[in-house]
């Protein structure tokens, strides 16, 4: 890539290419792919070192397709209208009903178009994740597609560049050269015939996060890259750019407090909040810990947390729930009683063990607690199912925080992937792909294995209409 001279030298532009992809995760490296197998030159370029390439897929498992028939990867069956329905229910009636029948009709044919870039998929009767008749699974999962993807890339001669970032583009008809920065504040320009954006939201800024989350933002974990910053989408609003979705919406889950504040991915997710109760850092609890019991249930705690004090809680256990609860990455806080264990959360310890006596006394019901007939009485708020008591030792916890998975604010498309200018209709020669413009068929909502699914279907759809515009001109 040549860097840019000093100011009194004027620059030397790079060679032009036909197609100039940014982003480096499932939606840019389809679309290069899908523009190069169209017979185009395409350069790649990404903010991340090769280290981290991948954006938010290296984190992802699995995606959602329609089919009307079971399939190898896919028992059952999964008609395009459950999933039409499925996406207006998430994004409760915001999804572009073009955009829907475009994902939905397209979802079809990505597994065999990803096997044929090299992706492969795990069948049903492997692994540990129990099958879905809803989504496919991805044999070692996302980082394994991210590498095959990017084999094939470099197969059919994409040039890929690691630590390039583009701060801004215009929203154009016809050729334009892109300002990028690179390793060591080098700069580059690079001229493109068609520009197609990959490069995902915002959820690494969270100045941004706290003009709609205030102060609660900072402490907020990233579950993914943290090069995911939204500077082309704040550079692209800026110029008129039309917006989908909700202005500062992002989707959240519990995450253990103790894992990284970036890029820790879905195994920090945490569990357990229906085989015990969740307080506060006043050491009470909030909410009704029966409510939600299914998947769900990440994003609900998500929400809820990011309510509290510090946006800090802390799942409670007893041995007996700890048995009930899935494996964590990391290991429970644990003391002998709940006055041990408050002192090793920092809890005010009086308040803690009479909300734990208290949730003890309120359970009505009968059996082990698994029935929905398990739930308490006089207590505010209720526990509606599940409740068993906490009482055999030892006691543990779990500490959590609210985790940005994307947001749900990004730039709107026509049904060619082609940036939208407002009213005044698309940008012939700039195309969007994946979590960019995820929020015209999501909104604020989510359903499991659609980003991915929505990075697959409109990254080759971007790919295919740049390659046709760059023979149109």
């Amino acid at each position: 890539m040549p860097r840019i001279p000093p100011p009194s030298t004027p620059p030397e532009p790079a060679p032009a290419c036909d197609v100039l992809v940014i982003g480096g995760g499932m939606a840019a490296l389809c679309a290069a792919i899908a523009a190069r197998r169209a017979g185009v030159s395409v350069r790649l370029v990404d903010a991340a070192p090769k280290a981290l390439r991948g954006g938010n897929s290296r984190h992802s498992r699995n995606f959602r397709l329609a089919h009307d028939t079971p399939t190898p990867l896919v028992p059952g069956r999964y008609p395009l209208a459950e999933f039409r329905e499925d996406l207006i229910t998430a994004s409760g009636g915001l999804a572009d009903p073009a955009l829907i029948e475009i994902l939905c009709a397209g979802s079809s044919t990505l597994p065999d178009w990803l096997a044929a870039q090299g992706v492969d998929f795990q069948a049903p009767a492997e692994g540990a994740l129990p099958w879905s008749r809803k989504t496919v699974f991805l044999r070692g999962g996302g980082k394994a597609m991210v590498n095959a993807l990017y084999a094939t890339c470099h197969r059919l001669g994409v040039v890929v560049e690691n630590g390039w970032r583009a701060s801004a583009v215009a929203l154009a008809d016809g050729p334009q050269t892109i300002a990028l920065t690179g390793p060591g504040g080098a700069l580059a320009l690079c001229p493109a015939k068609t520009v197609i954006l990959g490069s995902g939201g915002y959820q690494g800024d969270r100045l941004w996060l706290a003009e709609t989350w205030g102060d609660q933002a900072a402490h907020f974990h990233n579950r993914g890259s943290p090069l995911v910053d939204g500077a082309l989408l704040k550079a692209l609003f800026a110029a008129g750019a039309a917006r989908a979705g909700v202005a500062g919406a992002c989707h959240l889950v519990a995450v253990d407090a103790r894992s990284p504040r970036e890029d820790g991915g879905i195994v920090t997710r945490v569990d357990g909040m229906p085989w015990g109760i969740v307080v506060d850092d006043s050491g009470r609890r909030f909410a009704d810990e029966g409510a939600v019991i299914g998947p769900p249930r990440y994003s609900t705690w998500g929400r809820l947390v990011a309510g509290r004090p510090r946006a800090l809680a802390h799942v409670i256990l007893d041995s007996a729930g700890l048995a009930r609860s899935p494996a964590s990455i990391y290991p429970p806080i644990s003391a002998m009683t709940p006055a041990a264990l408050a002192e090793k959360l920092a809890l005010p310890v009086a308040p803690f063990v009479d909300t734990l006596l208290a949730y003890n006394r309120a359970i009505s019901g009968t059996g082990d607690g698994t029935g929905d007939d398990a739930h308490t009485l006089g207590l505010i708020p209720a526990k509606s199912r599940l409740a068993r008591p906490l009482n055999a030792p030892p006691f543990h916890a779990y500490p959590m925080r609210p985790g940005t998975t994307f947001t749900g604010e990004g730039v709107g498309v026509d049904g060619e992937a082609r940036v939208r200018r407002g009213e005044n209709g698309p940008c012939l020669g700039l195309f969007a792909a994946g979590m960019i413009m995820a929020p015209a068929l999501l909104g604020a909502g989510y359903l499991s294995g659609a980003a991915l699914t929505i990075g697959g279907v409109f990254g080759r759809l971007a790919g295919e209409g740049a390659a046709r515009r760059v023979r149109s001109l």
